[in-house]
């Protein structure tokens, strides 16, 4: 019988209690302004700059190609997202930000920046930079099996 290391299984349940205190911090305020979790990483996708297939969108967000559409459908009827005929490719539609989108994108950001600084304390310390270069290295990371 397999038994993890006491020092994976730590990683594993920090990484897990990450993972749901970022979602109880975005949560309540994507709720708020009427964007699901998925949404957002749409939103915050569409941020980066210029117009995006939907099959980048779907690979980005790991969605299925039907679940991202009805997404962006969502984000589009919002007037948070626009979709637009590319200008290479006619045959080829992308979905950009819209104005809505990007406000939306700085409150929640806003509220949550001020949520987390509140929590860590507002000092920024070599340490509080530290983990954002951590948190950086490890969401830059290609996911997949391994």
């Amino acid at each position: 019988m397999y038994a993890p290391t006491p020092t994976v299984t730590g990683l594993v349940e920090l990484l897990d209690r990450v993972d749901r205190a970022v979602a109880s911090a975005l949560a309540p305020v994507t709720a708020s302004e009427g964007v699901s979790r998925d949404g957002w990483r749409v939103l915050l996708m569409l941020a980066r700059g210029g117009g995006r297939s939907m099959g980048e969108i779907a690979s980005h967000t790991a969605l299925p190609a039907p679940t991202a559409t009805r997404v962006v459908d969502k984000l589009v009827e919002s007037g948070l997202a626009s979709r637009r005929t590319d200008p290479v490719d006619r045959r080829r539609v992308l979905v950009h930000l819209a104005g809505d989108g990007r406000a939306v994108i700085e409150r929640v950001c806003g509220r949550v920046e001020r949520r987390v600084g509140a929590a860590l304390g507002s000092a920024h310390t070599p340490e509080r930079a530290q983990l954002a270069e951590l948190l950086e290295a490890l969401a830059s990371r290609p996911s997949g099996p391994s």
